[in-house]
């Protein structure tokens, strides 16, 4: 471990973050041997995924965005509530957009379900920007020394956006091989669709050391984006196959991250 805290930021940030591209690729790997996934086991590493993200978004980013905030003698909640609420807008803007789009493409002669296959890409694209942003900016506040932010609660919300990012790989890749897309094209679409966080990971990083004004905003923008995540995809999905198991995952993913960030962090 002390090999990498003693790494610059941005190397800490894109290491973390190609590990969740990593599992991102497992997760679409899956296709070449599946043609489907068991559900309620998909669904339960979805609920323990959004338990790890709700608690990484309050105790990683906004709780240290309050923190920041009073020490920079801001306000103490202006900042936090404008980024998590704009956070929150971005995540939900970018799916009425992506929605749009598709709607006024209905003449191609594409299949509602090879539409639907667009969107999720792109959509998981899109969302995958704020948790690569989350994870650079959870690096970046240790680095400018921000009160509350940990190297154990940085790691911990790479790793919960990376468990995350596996049912989604397969969730990418196994729809576009029903649609008649190849193992191997199926494969290449999933694993891209989290290329952008090794690159929204450096952006948010260099943003906080350069600019640390404005790192409540960033870091409570990530929280906001990351809550809405999972209140909107995550969660509802989980649910899909047996409540009583994403529940559980959700209280073990919560439990461990809080225990991990304040015990230890």
């Amino acid at each position: 471990m002390n090999w990498f805290e003693n790494l610059n930021p941005v190397v800490q940030a894109l290491l973390a973050t190609i590990f969740t591209w990593g599992v991102t690729a497992l997760g679409a790997l899956v296709v070449c041997f599946f043609k489907d996934v068991n559900k309620k086991v998909l669904n339960t590493i979805l609920g323990f995924s959004a338990g790890i993200m709700i608690a990484a978004s309050f105790w990683s980013l906004l709780s240290p965005a309050i923190d920041l905030s009073i020490e920079l003698d801001y306000i103490a909640w202006v900042l936090p509530m404008t980024g998590f609420i704009i956070g929150g807008l971005f995540v939900l803007l970018s799916d009425r957009f992506l929605d749009r789009v598709l709607k006024n493409k209905s003449n191609l002669q594409d299949s509602a379900s090879l539409k639907r296959s667009i969107l999720l890409v792109s959509a998981i694209t899109i969302h995958n920007i704020p948790e690569g942003m989350a994870v650079g900016v959870a690096f970046g506040g240790i680095a400018s020394g921000v009160s509350g932010m940990t190297l154990i609660g940085a790691i911990m919300l790479a790793l919960g956006i990376g468990i995350q990012n596996f049912p989604e790989g397969a969730a990418v890749s196994l729809p576009l091989r029903n649609e008649g897309f190849s193992r191997t094209k199926s494969f290449m679409f999933g694993q891209a669709s989290a290329l952008v966080e090794p690159i929204s990971a450096i952006i948010g990083v260099v943003l906080v050391l350069t600019i640390r004004g404005i790192l409540p905003f960033l870091l409570s923008f990530a929280a906001g984006a990351m809550i809405t995540v999972a209140a909107r995809e995550l969660l509802p999905e989980s649910v899909k196959e047996n409540k009583n198991l994403s529940t559980l995952g959700l209280i073990v993913g919560f439990t461990i991250m809080m225990v991990l960030d304040v015990a230890l962090g």
